[in-house]
């Protein structure tokens, strides 16, 4: 039934004053008022009943029926990288979890930009989410002029994997330790050049953060990982900084020497190469590069949907059957709380302007 809003005008009788009421009729206009009280009151229910109520705002999922359709993670870089299998590996094991399928999208472009601003006007309901990676916070760091802020503008939910970032070279290079490589380059400042997995890149951050905790010197070559490990193995060039799985077949057979890890701990993946902070180097003692990925979601999103997301991660990382398959793909388990995660991400973000301005890093 249709309802026409649009009520008739009534003409409400006129009162007379309380001047012009004589007074043995007082009592009578004393009942007409308060007719005409009870008429107006009666026409006031009438006319809320008869006109069209506003329509509530969407109800938001309880964390215990969440999600209520499949959730979309979006992944800013191209198949087969970091980000894309993280999605894909811890994806798989959570679309088990909570019965609805997780979809992986990829949407590359503007060094992860594109993306990130996808999830960043998506509905906050935690459909939607962004596969972070340390490449974001690069990006935070450098590009002054984005729709978004990284920190401002988006949840943290957790942080899963990681791909550490190695330090390798040529076996002619005399240096076991990052102690002695450390001494080459202060005893040759600019003579010796390094390569990385591209401008801007975190592996470049990682060598930039050391040359300027160590004051040493070196000049930068920006290439892809798999070129930077073969200009080295060819002689080339004597270093690169490239992610660790890239370089580890070849470390394995005696091809490259690994030098150090850039992240905070030692990686299962070769658990004897040690860290930069393990090199008794009193300037890197509080040193960490770490290059994670993990999980953002709009800024509105319920905090118990957060939680829920959260503690899913953490328990699926805890899958024997998940690292294995982790591992097979140069990924180690990482995972930080979403208080954690927002913490690293700001620390991260603080640190690549730092190291930009001391570097003269800029945007391609």
């Amino acid at each position: 039934m249709i309802v026409d809003s649009r009520l008739p005008e009534f003409q409400l009788p006129t009162m007379p004053t309380h001047e012009s009421v004589p007074r043995p009729c007082a009592a009578a206009a004393r009942r007409k008022r308060g007719l005409n009280a009870r008429f107006r009151a009666a026409l006031w229910l009438l006319s809320a009943a008869l006109l069209p109520a506003s329509a509530p705002a969407p109800a938001q999922p309880a964390a215990q029926d969440w999600p209520l359709r499949p959730v979309r993670m979006i992944a800013t870089f191209s198949p087969g990288g970091g980000a894309d299998l993280t999605g894909r590996i811890v994806g798989a094991r959570l679309g088990e979890l909570w019965k609805q399928p997780v979809i992986i999208e990829n949407r590359p472009g503007a060094g992860g930009s594109i993306g990130a601003e996808f999830v960043f006007r998506a509905t906050p309901d935690g459909h939607t989410l962004l596969v972070v990676a340390t490449t974001h916070t690069v990006n935070a760091a450098l590009l002054a002029k984005l729709p978004f802020d990284l920190i401002r503008d988006f949840k943290p939910v957790a942080l899963a994997t990681s791909a550490p970032v190695a330090l390798v070279v040529h076996p002619r290079v005399k240096a076991a330790s990052l102690q002695e490589f450390t001494s080459l380059l202060r005893a040759q400042p600019d003579k010796l050049d390094y390569a990385s997995c591209g401008m801007a890149s975190i592996h470049h951050f990682a060598m930039e953060t050391y040359k300027f905790e160590t004051r040493t010197a070196a000049l930068h070559v920006p290439t892809s990982c798999a070129n930077a490990v073969a200009m080295v193995m060819g002689g080339q060039l004597d270093i690169a900084a490239v992610t660790l799985a890239t370089a580890l077949p070849f470390v394995q057979q005696g091809k490259l020497r690994a030098i150090a890890l850039a992240s905070q701990t030692r990686s299962p993946l070769a658990a004897d190469i040690p860290t930069f902070r393990e090199s008794g180097i009193a300037e890197l003692r509080g040193y960490a590069v770490d290059n994670y990925y993990g999980f953002l979601a709009p800024r509105a999103t319920p905090d118990a949907v957060i939680a829920r997301i959260e503690n899913d991660v953490r328990l699926v990382l805890q899958d024997p059957e998940l690292q294995k398959r982790m591992s097979a793909s140069g990924l180690d388990p990482f995972f930080r709380s979403a208080a954690d995660t927002r913490r690293l991400l700001a620390a991260d973000i603080e640190r690549n302007r730092r190291v930009a301005v001391a570097a003269s890093i800029k945007p391609e």
